[in-house]
């Protein structure tokens, strides 16, 4: 039994006007679902993804009005988004300087051309060639991106932990990940980050993990992000269940998200993962033509709307 790959990963905005326009205006990506926090309805959740918001292209965020986060070790440090092509990377730097986005340089790591830059919050990104691996996305002609050059899906995900072994062994024991290879930090090259692979692998099936004990202890908060996501078919969700507690491992239990189902998991060094189902997907509730264009609740929400709806504040 085997994750697939990269699922979503979920951050943290305290400014969700500015971002609505960041990641569906520069960044290019289409807001596919308008919902809240099903923990905390005060709060938006946006989903942007590809055209079809297809599992593996989710970047969500929640919308709290925290500080900023504190950087460190024992959190989710850097969300990269896939691009074919160093043709895509370069119209990318020329993008991103145009709208004036703080960004590095194009360089390689792990053997793969790279460009990293933070949105304005301070929520750490990278644009990584993927070389056309993993699930073809859809385009979004609404897009201000070329088809061409748009975000293709998510990962790596990079984290950093100060300790390895216990990890490991959750990745590899229970999860089935398996690590195969480790290379030298891009920022100090004396600290290894050790590639644990899912499925058939390839970037979009990626954890990167930096074992970085001199840090201090992130404090988690707006530009940070809250967790990490890994794909599994809909006919596995059980099974991993079943699996978790067998093993005795602390989590969630079966959790119904109406376009997906989750089950939670805290690694030991305290960076939440989430195991997510293909399914059913966004367009369930609504056409595919517009997603994202209104607020949309799941069904056990619905009848408290209007209380809901009336204190969220408008985006567009």
């Amino acid at each position: 039994m085997q994750l697939t790959g990269i699922h979503h990963l979920t951050a943290i905005s305290a400014a969700i006007q500015d971002n609505y326009r960041f990641y569906t205006q520069i960044l290019g990506m289409r807001l596919v679902k308008r919902s809240v926090n099903q923990d905390d309805v005060s709060a938006y959740h946006l989903f942007y993804a590809d055209a079809e918001g297809h599992p593996g292209t989710d970047l969500t965020f929640f919308d709290w009005p925290v500080p900023r986060e504190r950087r460190g070790t024992r959190s989710i440090v850097r969300t990269c988004l896939r691009v074919n092509g160093d043709a895509a990377l370069q119209w990318w730097a020329e993008h991103l300087d145009a709208h004036k986005v703080s960004r590095g340089d194009i360089f390689e790591s792990d053997n793969r051309r790279i460009l990293r830059f933070e949105d304005p919050e301070g929520q750490r990104l990278a644009l990584v060639d993927d070389g056309g691996a993993g699930d073809p996305p859809t385009a979004w002609d609404r897009s201000p991106v070329p088809a061409e050059f748009q975000v293709r899906g998510l990962g790596p995900i990079v984290i950093s932990i100060p300790t390895l072994d216990a990890t490991d062994t959750l990745l590899t024991q229970v999860f089935n990940m398996r690590q195969v290879r480790d290379y030298p930090h891009p920022d100090n090259p004396g600290t290894r980050v050790h590639v644990f692979e899912m499925g058939e692998g390839g970037p979009h099936a990626e954890l990167h993990v930096a074992v970085q004990p001199d840090l201090p202890v992130a404090r988690q908060g707006a530009g940070g992000v809250h967790h990490v996501a890994f794909r599994t078919p809909d006919a596995n969700y059980d099974a991993w269940a079943e699996r978790l507690n067998e093993l005795g491992i602390p989590n969630s239990g079966k959790v119904d998200r109406f376009w997906f189902r989750s089950l939670y998991v805290r690694e030991p060094n305290g960076v939440l993962f989430e195991i997510a189902t293909d399914g059913p997907g966004f367009a369930v509730d609504e056409d595919p033509a517009t997603l994202g264009e209104t607020v949309v609740l799941p069904p056990f929400l619905e009848p408290h709307r209007a209380e809901i709806v009336a204190n969220l504040k408008p985006i567009d």
